[in-house]
């Protein structure tokens, strides 16, 4: 099982990406491997510097670096030896099972498409972001590869989502729900009406329309919209939960009274903090493509790395593409 990750990918990269794997390493599986892509004397230097000298980390040397303000499509085609298209080209052609990046989401979602290419019957692939809830989580997709969607597009985000919290998270039958503003079958645009009734009729478990405010309460396993709207949602409910946590420090720490308070529920606090903190989550993985494509975000620390790595060994193991395949082509939604 080995791991591709852009090592230059990111706004901490590759300090980052290193000490992620340093973390990491004492959690893995003996039979998973890291390639890290980018310059070889740079990242050589980082590992020597954190002392890892693990025989299942290993550098790939490239000579490029694709940054954030260049245009995705472009780069991708120019910048050939770029740590990011090299990692993505080892999925390709099968010397790597996964490829990791925080670098520019853009350029990875082209390279994934034009590069590893999309499954046969998949007219989109998309990004999925794993939300906390009360209990366990949720998934929400698509959070940004698509902008402008079709219902069709949403039907197969549905079934894609199930698959992967039928098989890497482990809901026995995942509910689906469709992003709206209103719970009722009537209410939000032309795309969500039409897409209601598709979903109504679909191979998945699907449980009706899904409000913003819902998608963390736990009714829901899986809540599908466009790239759009779910990229604004996955950003607000990032502000909302680091507000939540400022506030919440503010006032424990405003007077002598209630820095005992806090002391005296620190653990609470400690839950909360892990789980509304990203990098306990990794990535997002690009579904609908034939291989394994981890987004990690952009300001990913150390921690989100190690997260994102696991996550990536996980998805590896689940087989997940294989029954995304398995699931567009039994149930007929082929090209």
């Amino acid at each position: 099982m080995r791991i591709a990750i852009d090592a230059m990918g990111g706004d901490n990269a590759p300090n980052a990406v290193l000490e992620g794997v340093k973390l990491v390493l004492p959690e893995l599986k003996s039979d998973v491997e890291l390639s890290l892509y980018g310059d070889e004397a740079t990242i050589q230097k980082g590992l020597a510097q954190l002392g890892i000298t693990d025989k299942r980390v290993s550098v790939v040397a490239t000579t490029e670096v694709i940054s954030c303000e260049e245009q995705p499509t472009l780069a991708i085609r120019k910048k050939k030896d770029s740590s990011m298209v090299r990692a993505v080209e080892a999925v390709a052609d099968g010397s790597a099972d996964c490829v990791l990046s925080a670098g520019s989401t853009g350029a990875l979602l082209t390279g994934a498409t034009l590069i590893i290419k999309r499954l046969k019957g998949v007219k989109r692939p998309a990004l999925a972001t794993v939300m906390p809830t009360v209990d366990s989580c949720s998934l929400l997709l698509d959070c940004g590869a698509n902008t402008d969607c079709k219902s069709e597009y949403l039907v197969q985000f549905a079934l894609m989502g199930s698959a992967y919290m039928k098989s890497v998270i482990g809901v026995e039958n995942p509910r689906v729900g469709l992003l709206s503003n209103g719970a009722e079958e009537e209410k939000g645009n032309e795309l969500t009406k039409e897409t209601h009734q598709l979903l109504k009729t679909a191979p998945v478990n699907f449980t009706g329309n899904c409000e913003a405010r819902d998608v963390l309460g736990g009714e829901f396993d899986v809540v599908v919209c466009d790239g759009f709207d779910g990229n604004i949602v996955l950003k607000g409910t990032e502000g909302a939960a680091t507000l939540i946590m400022d506030l919440l420090k503010q006032g424990l720490m405003s007077s002598m009274r209630t820095k005992i308070g806090a002391l005296i529920c620190k653990p609470a606090f400690k839950l909360l903090k892990k789980k509304l903190d990203y990098t306990e989550y990794g990535g997002a993985p690009l579904l609908g493509v034939n291989g394994g494509v981890i987004k990690a975000h952009g300001s990913s620390n150390g921690k989100a790395f190690r997260s994102a790595i696991l996550q990536a060994e996980k998805l590896i193991s689940s087989n997940v593409t294989q029954l995304l395949g398995a699931e567009i082509a039994n149930f007929g939604l082929e090209e």
